[in-house]
């Protein structure tokens, strides 16, 4: 993509709004395709905490037959925290990479990955293993 031009001296900045000043303070403002490269990220993230949650209603109200109760609860519960975590673990990531951004500083690591990784694999041997011991 070609480089963005450049804004001319005699703009004024734009004031930001007093929660982006809270959120974002100090730093220059990135180039809008990392920003918005950033909010899908984000994005990316709460459909994925959104397919958990889904996964989680989903084995509550249909897996009736299926598992006994206390183990479809657990495993709906399992589901639908990992849906939380995901997407407040999506906005805590979010606003720490658009800090990194503007103070040009190295992105932090993705603490979600694992968080994901884990949990996804937890709940899916526990799903696979009640059904065949089922």
């Amino acid at each position: 993509m070609p480089p963005l031009p450049e804004p001319s001296s005699d703009a004024t900045p734009i004031p930001r709004g007093w929660l982006a000043r809270k959120l974002l303070p100090g730093g220059t403002e990135p180039d809008p395709r990392f920003t918005l490269a950033n909010e899908r990220t984000f994005l990316a993230w709460i459909r994925t905490s959104l397919a958990f949650l889904a996964g989680g209603i989903a084995i509550e109200a249909f897996a009736g037959g299926l598992f006994s109760g206390p183990v479809r609860e657990g495993l709906s519960v399992l589901l639908l925290v990992l849906g939380m975590l995901i997407s407040s673990g999506a906005a805590a990531r979010w606003l720490s990479v658009e800090r990194s951004m503007r103070a040009g500083t190295p992105l932090p690591l993705p603490l979600l990955v694992p968080l994901l990784a884990l949990g996804g694999a937890i709940a899916a041997g526990l799903i696979i293993f009640l059904i065949l011991a089922g």
